[in-house]
C-alpha cells in the first residue's frame, strides 16, 4: 500500500500543512511577495507575480505561464473558503496579467 507523502493529516483537514499551502508560500519556481493574493488591487497583484516570474530563474516555463499558473493555483485551491469580492479581485488579475505581458 503506498504511503502518503506528505503531512499524516487526511485530505479534510484545514491545518497549516496542507501541500496547496506550501506551494503557495514556499514556491520554487517563484518568489512571491507576502500577501499578494490578499491585496485589494488587481493591477498590482498582476504587477508583482509578472515582476516575480521574469525575475526567476527557477521556472520551468515562460514567465507568463509560471504567473498565471501560480494565480489560477491559488484561485483554485482557495476554493469556497475565498470570498466573492477577493475572487473578483483575482479574476480582475488574470486581466491585468494578459495586458501586462501584451496578451490581451
Amino acid at each position: 500500500m503506498a504511503g502518503n507523502k506528505g503531512s499524516d493529516k487526511g485530505p479534510d483537514d484545514d491545518g497549516p500543512d496542507r501541500w496547496s499551502q506550501g506551494v503557495t508560500e514556499g514556491s520554487d519556481a517563484l518568489d512571491l511577495e507576502d500577501g499578494v493574493f490578499t491585496w485589494d488591487d488587481p493591477a498590482r497583484i498582476a504587477r508583482s507575480l509578472k515582476k516575480s516570474a521574469e525575475a526567476s530563474d527557477r521556472r520551468k516555463s515562460s514567465p507568463y505561464r509560471s504567473a498565471m499558473s501560480m494565480l489560477t493555483f491559488y484561485v483554485n485551491r482557495a476554493g469556497k473558503d475565498l470570498d466573492a469580492g477577493q475572487r473578483d479581485v483575482l479574476e480582475r488579475a488574470k486581466d491585468e496579467l494578459r495586458k501586462a505581458f501584451g496578451r490581451d
